[in-house]
């Protein structure tokens, strides 16, 4: 079955908690701490490949999750690392959250990204100890991992895209130009799955994309179109395919136009070349008219030809005009690729360190990427974890604003949505 859109939620592993220990052997009197470390919770891993030609395997596979770090253990051992989920995608394959944020674009075979880091370790009170500290009762919790929602939606990678009405003779020039086998009748809407085809041209070799047929309001969800209108979002040229037999040549031009142009991302400024097609039971002075007649709606300098898939005619200078056209489009995008390959990197200011204070109903809430990752990690149930918190407020500066907001002793100070100290 083929799948092109899948929704599924992922989280990678958690930290393993590190621990509170000390030393305890014979002969040894007063043992240090030697609480190890947590382990590292496991990354959610995607990895593009051409084995995989659809989404259909997250029909029944909607959760991923990844493998959550061991705790840490006495005698300063770590905690075993929680193991990587990498999961395999067809090329082509976007990967969206919920809330619109591109995390994804694999195009390339072999490409990985890591959508979810695993949480880190915790450490343990063997991590603590100082010249000034030596019974350190300190041990971190590991990081906890968020489920992430993602939507991820396969756009087929070809060099051309057919396009055109139902019954335009999209899967016969792609049966007959191809080794591609599909299926073709003489009823609309006979293709239902894109189709994808080598075409040899010379010595190039173009991969050519059929989908199914559009109609008018295809780009707001009518018919098929909208399902499929993503599968030729990357390709270089399109071919837009039109039935000599149609009473209005330059209408259905404009439909399709109307609907390529109307799409989310605008596809009617792709280079296009226009064929007429099923010519073989006409002759050349009729299929010269309506080879008139269709140029009159088209911009300047661009093409249109007439052909015949099943006979053969006109295919050739068809084309080759089609590879021109592709070998064109390559060179513009090894241009673009190297401009931006050249281009000086763009510094930011990280606003890792930052941090806000408000005042709530029931004491001061303190947020910020460090401080509530700090939090995440403190037992606040420990006294000892608490204090160090303290401790790295009043380093961060927290504790000084606090004082500046004319903040009681015993007011509740809440970092994030972890827990809450008394001042």
């Amino acid at each position: 079955m083929f799948v092109d859109i899948a929704r599924v939620k992922i989280q990678a592993g958690h930290g393993g908690n590190g621990v509170v220990s000390f030393r305890h052997e014979k002969f040894v009197d007063k043992g240090g701490p030697d609480g190890g470390d947590g382990g590292n919770g496991g990354n959610v891993i995607f990895e593009a490949s051409n084995s995989q030609n659809t989404l259909a395997q997250f029909r029944f596979q909607r959760e991923l999750s990844a493998e959550s770090g061991q705790p840490g253990s006495k005698r300063r051992k770590h905690g075993r690392r929680g193991k990587d989920m990498t999961v395999v995608v067809p090329v082509g394959t976007t990967i969206v959250r919920e809330d619109g944020q591109l995390l994804g674009d694999l195009t390339e075979p072999g490409q990985k990204v890591v959508i979810a880091k695993g949480g880190r370790g915790g450490f343990g009170n063997a991590h603590f100890v100082s010249s000034t500290r030596q019974t350190p009762r300190i041990a971190e919790k590991g990081e906890l991992c968020d489920q992430i929602a993602l939507t991820l939606e396969l756009k087929m990678i070809a060099d051309v895209g057919l396009v055109g009405l139902p019954n335009a003779g999209k899967s016969t020039l792609l049966s007959v130009v191809s080794n591609a086998r599909p299926e073709i009748a003489n009823y609309p809407f006979t293709t239902l799955t894109p189709n994808l085809g080598v075409v040899d041209v010379d010595n190039n070799s173009l991969l050519f994309a059929d989908i199914p047929g559009l109609i008018e309001g295809a780009s707001a969800g009518k018919g098929l179109g909208d399902e499929f209108l993503r599968h030729i979002e990357r390709t270089k040229v399109l071919v837009h395919l039109i039935d000599i037999y149609q009473d209005d040549l330059r209408q259905t031009y404009k439909t399709i136009q109307d609907e390529l142009s109307a799409y989310k991302t605008d596809l009617s400024d792709r280079p296009q070349i226009v064929a007429l097609t099923k010519i073989e039971g006409l002759d050349d002075e009729m299929v010269s008219a309506q080879l008139a007649e269709i140029k009159k709606s088209l911009p300047k300098k661009s093409k249109a030809y007439a052909i015949s898939a099943k006979s053969g005619t006109g295919m050739k200078p068809f084309l080759k005009a089609v590879e021109a056209a592709v070998l064109a489009a390559r060179e513009v995008q090894e241009v673009i690729d190297a401009e931006e390959r050249d281009a000086l990197p763009i510094l930011t200011i990280s606003n890792e360190l930052s941090w806000q204070v408000a005042k709530s109903d029931n004491g001061y809430l303190v947020t910020g990427p460090k401080i509530e990752r700090f939090a995440a990690r403190t037992d606040f149930t420990s006294f000892h974890g608490t204090q160090r918190l303290r401790d790295i407020m009043r380093k961060m500066g927290i504790m000084h604003e606090l004082v500046r907001r004319d903040i009681d002793p015993g007011d509740k100070i809440r970092i994030g949505s972890y827990g809450s100290i008394e001042y």
